[in-house]
């Protein structure tokens, strides 16, 4: 027997069919990216859960990951509109929003202020090494990630949907750098850690970028599809025992919840807000369709808990000194978490 739902908590038979159009979509982009991106398929499925579920990622390795290139494949394998910022010290929130600029009109000679839009207007942002701007910069990204709109001399622009940021953080060479916020971080759906690859990948890096080898990537869905693709995704049903397991496990990590255990408060300095809870279920149910489920389970909960909650717990000065990481913490909370039993099939 396997774990199940309420038989009424399905979805319907016309959703079943645009749950199937959402995994053909998926395979298909997968296959186009890994014509030139080797390995990652954990990152690669992480990133489209995300876009399903209307989220930003926040993705952090060494240099020489292809980071840069596997959003730039995702954004041409979907036909969607791309632009890089490399953020650097001097980078000011006008290059990134845009600014008001003075022009002449040739037909009445009268000079008006024209928006000049920034490259915040696309639908896949890029924001390269994001902690190497200062905080007034990085915030220029809020009410853009947050809002879907830029406000620029008391007029407000709506950006292009679908709409994502995803941004890249190095996690060495932090002299001169400007640590997101908490904030800021709770903006991300995930936190991703892009790690190295294995040696037969490594190998097979090495064959395609020495030689003559160059695939050509093919657009196999439209924007407007990925906006149908979303709406799919919060349909599925979510069963009252995950969502009681998700309540449990994101206030678990409070320190100053009543039932949290002794051991947190050591731990923790600071835990999860409500929207980790939102965001680890609609990433749940987006990871259940793509693995050809139609409704959430545990096991779609558990390991999307590390990107969803590994950028929003900020651990002790004790925890740091015994050399114990953020996700050494998610893994003692999804141990300690009580799971309750959900109807059978």
């Amino acid at each position: 027997m396997s774990e199940g739902n309420n038989a009424t908590d399905t979805l319907s038979s016309g959703d079943q069919q645009r749950a199937e159009r959402l995994v053909e979509v998926c395979r298909r982009i997968q296959d186009q990216v890994s014509r030139i991106v080797v390995g990652q398929d954990e990152v690669i499925e992480q990133l489209l859960i995300a876009i399903l579920a209307r989220g930003h990622c926040l993705l952090e390795g060494v240099p020489g990951l292809a980071k840069t290139l596997m959003i730039r494949s995702l954004a041409e394998t979907m036909n969607l509109t791309f632009h890089r910022i490399q953020f650097t010290p001097d980078l000011m929130p006008a290059d990134i929003t845009g600014t008001d600029i003075i022009q002449e009109n040739r037909e009445t000679g009268h000079r008006d202020l024209v928006f000049e839009k920034g490259p915040v207007f696309s639908q896949m942002l890029l924001a390269d090494e994001i902690n190497r701007t200062p905080p007034k910069t990085q915030a220029a990204l809020l009410e853009a990630m947050q809002e879907h709109e830029v406000t620029a001399g008391g007029t407000t622009y709506s950006l292009d949907e679908p709409f994502f940021v995803l941004a890249t953080q190095n996690p060495i060479e932090q002299e001169g750098t400007y640590p997101l916020p908490e904030a800021q971080r709770d903006r991300f759906l995930f936190n991703v850690i892009v790690n190295y690859p294995s040696r037969d990948q490594e190998s097979e890096i090495i064959d395609r970028t020495t030689s003559t080898i160059s695939a050509q990537l093919e657009p196999v869905v439209s924007g407007e599809e990925i906006l149908e693709c979303q709406e799919t995704v919060r349909l599925v049903p979510l069963p009252d025992h995950v969502k009681t397991f998700v309540l449990d496990l994101v206030r678990s990590a409070r320190p100053n919840d009543p039932a949290t255990a002794d051991w947190v408060r050591d731990m923790i300095e600071w835990g999860p807000g409500p929207r980790a809870c939102q965001q680890l279920v609609l990433a749940a149910k987006a990871r259940a369709l793509l693995h050809d489920r139609h409704h959430v389970t545990l096991d779609d909960v558990k390991p999307l808990a590390y990107p969803v909650l590994r950028h929003r717990i900020v651990p002790t000065f004790n925890a740091e000194a015994e050399g114990i990481s953020v996700d050494d913490l998610v893994k003692r909370l999804l141990d300690e978490v009580p799971e309750q039993a959900g109807q059978l099939l």
